[in-house]
């Protein structure tokens, strides 16, 4: 655990776990959240390296007017394509890492005392869950995590299990974590475990200043 008064929790699990849902409740709570899907978006949007690649890759098309890029067109080719993919993520994944320690440096830099959530689906294959100071893993059982795949990504009951069938499983994230949330009831009771896990920390990052003096 840091000794400046912060906590680094890096967030993980399953698409359809619940872990968005978290989050939220987190940064209600208090903890500043940093996203890596956002970063994600910026560094596809903005990075002219990354830009100039990706239209190399699959056209001028895949950027829409507006600039942004058009990641379901992307999507469709990663999810069958291996080696496009592997391109992409070799392209596209240490530059958000890039972004999350960038982040995390301008944080300490301003005295920030509390905790910091790093939400990253992929931060273990990033080898990332080495910089934070715990991971919490949020696991939901799979016809949970399908069902709301289809209801708020409107994929059918096949996209959302070919998705699911290329992420890690339940009980590897659990074995890669430090705390669990299991997620199998209502909303309001993983909101209220997710608050008691803030405030638990807060304790222990105060306990650990105090310790060392600060």
């Amino acid at each position: 655990m840091s000794t400046d008064g912060s906590l680094v929790v890096g967030l993980v699990g399953r698409a359809g776990s619940g872990k968005s849902t978290v989050a939220r409740a987190l940064a209600e709570a208090g903890a500043v959240v940093i996203e890596a899907d956002a970063i994600g978006h910026e560094v596809t949007d903005t990075d002219p390296e990354v830009r100039a690649a990706l239209v190399a890759e699959y056209g001028t098309g895949v950027y829409r007017p507006d600039g942004t890029l058009d990641r379901s067109r992307v999507a469709a080719r990663v999810f069958t394509d291996p080696e496009a993919r592997a391109r992409l993520d070799r392209l596209v994944h240490p530059r958000i890492v890039e972004g999350i320690r960038a982040r995390l440096e301008a944080l300490r830099g301003h005295g920030f005392r509390g905790v910091v959530v790093v939400d990253a689906a992929l931060m273990l294959d990033w080898g990332f869950d080495r910089e934070c100071d715990l991971v919490l893993a949020v696991v939901a059982p799979e016809p949970d995590q399908v069902a709301r795949l289809m209801r708020q990504r409107g994929w059918s009951e096949e996209e959302a299990r070919r998705r699911l069938g290329v992420q890690r499983t339940n009980e590897q994230f659990r074995a890669a974590a430090d705390e669990v949330l299991e997620n199998h009831g209502s909303r309001e009771e993983l909101e209220r475990a997710a608050r008691a896990a803030h405030a638990r920390w807060m304790r222990a990052a105060a306990a650990r200043v105090k310790g060392n003096g600060c």
